[in-house]
C-alpha cells in the first residue's frame, strides 16, 4: 500500500506530517443486502410450493391437458384469435393515427371530431359494442346512399353486410383505436418542440421533419404503450366468445361442456395465451431496443 505523505513547510519545527493512503488503495467493501437474500428465498420455496402442486395435485389432470393441448380444433381456434388480434391492431392502430393527427391538427372542427370519437369509443364498455355491431341489422335493416333526408340511390342489407367474425372486427378496430390514437398522440407531443423549430429554421421540410426527427423519437414512447395494447387486445379476443365466434376461449368453453373436463381445458386456452404473449414481448423488445439507439449510455 502506498502513502501520500503532506509534510510541514517550516522545517523541523512545524507540526507532524499526515499520512493520507491514496483513494486507488482503499479497500472497496461490496455492500450487504441480506434482506435481498430473504426475499429470493421466500420467492423461491413459493415457486417451489407452486410446481410441486402443479405436478402432485390430481384436479389438474395434465393427461387431459395433453390430450387437447395440439388437436387441430384447438389450432384453427388459436389462428381465428390470431386473425383477430391482427385484423385488430393493424385497423385500429390505423384508424387511430388518422384521429391523433385530428386532433393535433389546427383546426377546431377536426379536433372536436377526434375527441368526441375517442370520448364515445372510450365510455362503452366493448362488450357492449361487440353485441351493438353483430345486432346491427335488428336496428337497421337497410342502409343506403344518398342525399341526406332526401332521395336515396344506393341501397344494401344489413343482413349480408357482415358476418360475425367482421362484426367482430369491427367492434375491436373501432374500440382499439380510440386507445391507439391517444397513445399516438402521447408519443408524438413528448418530443420537444424546439426540434421542430430548429428543423424549421434550417429549411426542412415539414414532412421530414416529422418522420426524420419527430416520429423515431415519438416511437421511443409509443412503443411500450402501444405493445401493451396489443397484448390486451391479444387476451381481450376472449370477449367475443359472446359472440359465438369460435376462437380460443369460445372453443375450449365447446369441449369442456362436454366432457366437462374444466380445469385442464382452461389450462389449454392459459398455457397459449401465455406462450404467445411471450413471443409478442420478445418481438417488443427487439423493435425497442431498434428505436433506442442511440440513446443507451
Amino acid at each position: 500500500m502506498s502513502f501520500t505523505s503532506v509534510t510541514s513547510t517550516s522545517g523541523t519545527t512545524g507540526p507532524p506530517a499526515t499520512v493520507v493512503p491514496l483513494e486507488a488503495d482503499l479497500p472497496v467493501v461490496a455492500r450487504k443486502h441480506p434482506w435481498r437474500w430473504v426475499g429470493v428465498g421466500v420467492v423461491l420455496v413459493l415457486l417451489a410450493m407452486f410446481v410441486h402442486g402443479l405436478v402432485t395435485n390430481p384436479g389438474w389432470d395434465w393427461p387431459t391437458f395433453f390430450q387437447f393441448f395440439t388437436t387441430r380444433t384447438v389450432f384453427s381456434a388459436l389462428w381465428v384469435t390470431v386473425q383477430l388480434t391482427v385484423y385488430g391492431t393493424v385497423l385500429g392502430f390505423v384508424l387511430g393515427a388518422v384521429l391523433a393527427s385530428m386532433r393535433l391538427s389546427s383546426s377546431p372542427f377536426l379536433q372536436v371530431v377526434a375527441w368526441g370519437y375517442i370520448w364515445a369509443f372510450r365510455s362503452i364498455p366493448l362488450i357492449v359494442q361487440l353485441l351493438f355491431w353483430f345486432n346491427i341489422a335488428y336496428l337497421y335493416q337497410e342502409l343506403s346512399l344518398g342525399i341526406p333526408f332526401g332521395p336515396e340511390f344506393v341501397h344494401f342489407s344489413t343482413n349480408n353486410l357482415f358476418g360475425p367474425l367482421g362484426a367482430a372486427v369491427l367492434g375491436l378496430a373501432l374500440h382499439q383505436a380510440a386507445y391507439a390514437a391517444e397513445i399516438i398522440r402521447g408519443g408524438i407531443i413528448s418530443v420537444d418542440a424546439g426540434q421542430t423549430e430548429a428543423a424549421a429554421a434550417l429549411g426542412i421540410p415539414k414532412a421530414r421533419q416529422f418522420f426524420r426527427i419527430v416520429l423515431p423519437q415519438a416511437m421511443r414512447s409509443i412503443l411500450p404503450n402501444g405493445a401493451n395494447e396489443v397484448i390486451s387486445l391479444f387476451k381481450g379476443t376472449s370477449i367475443v366468445s359472446v359472440m359465438a365466434i369460435p376462437e380460443l376461449f369460445y372453443q375450449v368453453q365447446v369441449i369442456y361442456g362436454r366432457n366437462s373436463r374444466v380445469v385442464p381445458l382452461l389450462m389449454v386456452a392459459t398455457v397459449w395465451y401465455i406462450v404467445l404473449t411471450t413471443l409478442l414481448s420478445i418481438v417488443q423488445y427487439y423493435v425497442e431496443r431498434r428505436f433506442a439507439r442511440g440513446t443507451t449510455r
